[in-house]
């Protein structure tokens, strides 16, 4: 699955996409809003272990290509069970690309895609409240503040708030 968009590609990771992975995600201000499962610094052998699980055709987590560089990644992680009509969106840009629209408009794809695809009700998207341009761009593709998470995330050793944003149809 290939989603060209406005001045960027969204497509299936390969294993030839590590140096480009390792490069944009070490970076602090990238890892400083994502899961602790992000590492940093960010090395060739977290890329190439991140590839080996993303590349080979999984539907749910995409590179995000810009002039044939993988320059960052979004994706989902389906709930299971009773919770299985919903699913968490996730994603990280490399910040020579932040400010240009890239992240709003896959958020955007993607959900638009993954509602009906996986048939699911819900998509929804826990940002730390000090992240403005991630709120911004979810908010800018139809996600609706639906709380905040006060003290429910460790980060760096500093605890940290987070808000639930959710697109529901």
């Amino acid at each position: 699955m290939r989603f060209h968009c406005n001045g960027f590609i969204l497509r299936p990771f390969t294993v030839d996409d590590a140096a480009s992975v390792a490069r944009h995600a070490n970076n602090p201000k990238v890892a400083a809003n994502l899961r602790d499962q992000f590492p940093h610094p960010y090395t060739l052998r977290d890329a190439r272990a991140f590839l080996k699980a993303a590349a080979g055709g999984t539907e749910t987590i995409f590179a995000i290509e810009v002039n044939g560089e993988a320059v960052g990644a979004i994706g989902l992680i389906p709930g299971t069970d009773i919770e299985r009509c919903a699913a968490e969106i996730g994603y990280w840009l490399g910040e020579a690309y932040w400010g240009r629209g890239i992240a709003t408009e896959a958020i955007r794809t993607i959900t638009e895609w993954a509602l009906p695809h996986f048939e699911l009700t819900r998509i929804f998207a826990k940002p730390f409240v000090e992240n403005i341009g991630s709120i911004r761009a979810l908010e800018k593709c139809g996600y609706v503040r639906e709380g905040r998470l006060c003290r429910a995330a460790v980060k760096n050793g500093e605890i940290r708030d987070f808000y639930i944003y959710a697109r529901v149809r």
